[in-house]
């Protein structure tokens, strides 16, 4: 019959140990006795141990030395690249920007972990620490190679040199090299894309933690065609051009951040010279949420479709000097949505609005919404649910620029259920009554419809209290939005009418 090992091994130790206890007991020598004794145990302690890797791990080596020898730490590489070890000066008196390159550089060509989308390689979360420094910089701080993602830049400042180009970005994703225009930026992320087998240049970036100071010389932040970007708690300062800049693309998601081309909190006597956008986005699909824009001309300008604005703040140049709070250049397919936000002295101006959706904001200090007729068209608007609060001289919360002409293409507008204080109430839906004795009724409804000389809908109750009289009555005519209602014979009666101009017939 075959043994088992394990029983063999323990009979053996339990002989040992009683035979060096006994021996202990009889010898005079106790301590040389008792270094015998522990000897005796670790010995079998290793046998066992050598036993049990045997029998768990099959081998023909007799060797029990089965482990792997540990690569020395100098190979592993890490994913997190300091920019101070590359030289970079974090009092901002000399520049960084070689050391800052470096940087991105060996992130760039650090350890891959398969790929993203097709033909954008993952980086595995590479992370260019700051280390919260103030660097200064006198070129853009560009990306070596369209085709990758998931890394991150985070926790510092950086400043533009005196001599930054004034066309540049501080943090440029682009595929292009050099200080180039928009067109010229696009041309070579085409190029870019074709040789990185990916329609994007990058996904998965993230930008957080950061002060970008653009010294007055160009721009914060260029996305050009990529996807899922991330910008987190920063702070955009002193731009001319964009504070923040979304080209192409989608999914780049803006948030928890502050933007302004001066640094200031309101009041500030240089109001009427704000200039540059503070955030523009020319992409599709993309987020701006819980934004502070304190100084701009124009806090947020769109012109790509299905974008989502939410808790932004706009209080960057007001209406009166020549300021827009967010303005959607996009006519005939506008799929906006803006909710939550407070326009502080600074309104919406929305160009052939198609698809726009503006609900729960506050319009503080007069400001108000502008629809702009370029080709006639709005359609599937709604301006519901806000508070508009003014100074009582007689401004309408929305506003009909038809300067290019006429709004001739109007169906499903609907503007309803503000309230509003010291302002004049416009609205697409009215309600109206008029008592008098007589045969006509004519409630005018022109101080409130938004649209001249349209109504699509109405309806009215004709409530008479005339003794055994039960006259013929109609609704007779509805120009300049004034609704008349006739009846056969003079009575005294009440007339409740309804109309909304939103729907089309």
């Amino acid at each position: 019959m075959e043994r088992n090992p394990l029983v063999f091994l323990m009979i053996v130790g339990f002989a040992n140990l009683i035979f060096i206890h006994v021996y202990g007991e009889d010898s005079q020598e106790g301590l040389l006795l008792d270094g015998r004794y522990r000897e005796q145990i670790r010995k079998m302690q290793a046998f066992k141990a050598s036993f049990v890797r045997h029998d768990s791990v099959p081998s023909t080596s007799p060797s029990p030395n089965l482990a792997p020898a540990p690569a020395p730490r100098s190979a592993i590489r890490p994913h997190e690249y300091r920019v101070t070890s590359y030289g970079a000066d974090p009092t901002g008196e000399t520049d960084s920007t070689e050391a800052l390159m470096k940087a991105v550089a060996d992130a760039f060509g650090g350890p891959k972990v398969g790929f993203l989308m097709e033909g954008i390689s993952n980086l595995g979360g590479a992370r260019i620490n700051l280390e919260g420094g103030n660097y200064m910089i006198r070129r853009p701080l560009r990306m070596p190679e369209a085709g990758t993602g998931n890394f991150v830049i985070h926790g510092g400042t950086i400043r533009a040199s005196d001599d930054f180009p004034t066309d540049g970005y501080l943090i440029d994703l682009s595929a292009s090299s050099g200080s180039q225009n928009e067109e010229s930026k696009a041309s070579n992320n085409t190029d870019a894309q074709l040789s990185s087998s990916s329609p994007y240049n990058y996904e998965y970036v993230t930008l957080k933690d950061l002060m970008l100071d653009c010294n007055h010389r160009g721009g914060g932040i260029s996305i050009i065609n990529s996807l899922r970007t991330s910008i987190d708690n920063c702070y955009i300062a002193h731009f001319t051009s964009n504070g923040i800049l979304v080209q192409g693309g989608h999914e780049a998601y803006i948030r928890n951040s502050f933007l302004g081309q001066q640094i200031t909190a309101g009041g500030d006597k240089g109001e009427r010279n704000f200039s540059g956008t503070a955030i523009n986005l020319m992409g599709n699909d993309n987020a701006v949420t819980d934004v502070v824009i304190f100084s701009a001309a124009v806090g947020v300008m769109i012109s790509g479709q299905a974008n989502t604005l939410s808790g932004v703040h706009c209080y960057n140049k007001a209406t009166g000097f020549g300021g827009t709070g967010i303005y959607l250049k996009l006519p005939g397919l506008t799929q906006t949505r803006i909710v939550n936000c407070y326009m502080d002295y600074t309104g919406i101006v929305a160009e052939d609005p198609v698809q726009l959706h503006i609900s729960s904001s506050f319009f503080l200090g007069d400001a108000f919404i502008l629809l702009k007729s370029i080709n006639g068209v709005a359609k599937g608007v709604n301006i519901v649910d806000n508070m508009f609060c003014g100074y009582n001289k007689g401004i309408e919360i929305v506003q009909l620029d038809e300067s290019k002409g006429p709004f001739k293409q109007i169906d499903q507008v609907v503007i309803d259920r503000n309230n509003v204080r010291g302002m004049n109430m416009k609205s697409t839906a009215a309600r109206g009554s008029l008592q008098a004795n007589g045969s006509s009724w004519t409630i005018d409804f022109s101080p409130i419809l938004l649209f001249p000389n349209l109504i699509n809908h109405v309806q009215y109750t004709f409530s008479s209290n005339g003794s055994g009289l039960f006259p013929n009555h109609a609704l007779r005519n509805v120009s300049q939005n004034r609704v008349l209602i006739e009846s056969d014979v003079a009575v005294p009666a009440t007339v409740f009418v309804t109309v909304d101009q939103g729907v089309a017939s």
